[in-house]
């Protein structure tokens, strides 16, 4: 009996089964009992000591994920450990805060663990030489690239989306309903960040149409969290502000935002329409739909992998990938 039979006899993946016998707490209880069950049945014994030599043996992989509980992430994680497991890889769970430095937090890991390589979910995207000098195995940056940064192409690897387009697309999506008053909920204008990024496609979006980018709705929260952005459009309300959208530069902040309205007594899409980016796979069991430029997540999880395990390999070199987002018309928006 091995770890590839339990998953085909619950029907689940073989990542799943690995993260159910090792306590991860992004499996359901349902699933973890039903995976222990299987495993009570078939006096499966995980073989630690195996696993421990061929970690020694270094066919490790780290993937240090930036920002703990992050929704967006988990929806990765899962095609990116099968992809990694299928290759003959051990898949090496990080978790970091995220102010911590994901670098430096890789390469100790990388170090302790004898890793082969690291995929780094979520970082900064201004890397300069000096900073991945303490990274001694291949690395990919999966959900950004080094757009502010000062490495040279052949330098690093990453899978990510047009931010910058992800975010002109979302915008004019509600321009093209007639909205004109558009605010745009994000961390910070000038930080060389995915909020930068995107905050330059709303500009882009809103100079096309011939409108200056208006400061009063340019909420800036601070931090890239739901609280933050719950009172963020808490305050642009009670300043009395006029707009009649939200362009929400993440679901989550868009989930936020419709509570606030709600609360607030507006109506979505009635009173204000509002856009997220991400496509979280919760947001269509939302009240409304949640409209939203959707990421191809298993294929920026599946990507990263491959990039990974080629250059390990030696059989390719470091690449830049960019993978486009869908428009997912939900319930969130309406014409002005």
């Amino acid at each position: 009996m091995t770890i590839k039979d339990i998953a085909a006899r619950c029907g689940v993946s073989v990542s799943t089964v690995s993260r159910a016998l090792n306590g991860h707490p992004d499996v359901s209880a349902q699933v973890r009992e039903q995976v222990m069950r299987v495993v009570r049945e078939t006096h499966y014994v995980p073989n630690s000591s195996a696993r421990d030599l061929v970690r020694q043996d270094s066919d490790g992989v780290g993937l240090v994920v930036r920002g703990v509980g992050n929704q967006f992430f988990a929806e990765i994680l899962s095609p990116m450990e099968e992809r990694l497991i299928e290759a003959g890889f051990t898949p090496v769970l990080h978790q970091i805060r995220s102010g911590e430095d994901e670098l430096k937090a890789g390469a100790a890991l990388a170090k302790s663990k004898r890793l082969k390589g690291l995929i780094f979910l979520g970082g900064c995207f201004n890397y300069g030489p000096d900073q991945i000098e303490g990274l001694d195995v291949p690395f990919v940056c999966c959900t950004y690239t080094n757009s502010f940064g000062s490495l040279r192409r052949d330098q690093y690897s990453s899978v990510t989306i047009d931010d910058r387009q992800a975010g002109r697309d979302a915008t004019d999506a509600l321009l093209s309903l007639g909205h004109r008053r558009i605010a745009v909920l994000l961390d910070e204008v000038g930080d060389s960040s995915i909020s930068e990024l995107r905050y330059l496609g709303y500009a882009d979006a809103l100079s096309g149409a011939g409108i200056e980018v208006d400061p009063a709705l340019v909420c800036q929260t601070g931090a890239f969290d739901m609280d933050s952005a719950y009172w963020r459009v808490r305050e642009l309300l009670a300043a009395g502000t006029d707009f009649t959208a939200i362009f929400a530069i993440s679901d989550a902040m868009a989930l936020a935002a419709i509570r606030a309205l709600y609360e607030s007594g507006r109506r979505v899409p009635e009173d204000c329409s509002v856009v997220g980016i991400d496509g979280l796979t919760a947001t269509q069991y939302t009240i409304p739909i949640l409209t939203s430029l959707v990421q191809p997540k298993k294929e920026l999880g599946e990507q990263a992998a491959d990039i990974l395990v080629e250059m390990i390999q030696g059989r390719a070199g470091n690449r830049q990938v960019v993978l486009p987002t869908t428009l997912r018309r939900g319930e969130s928006v309406r014409a002005c």
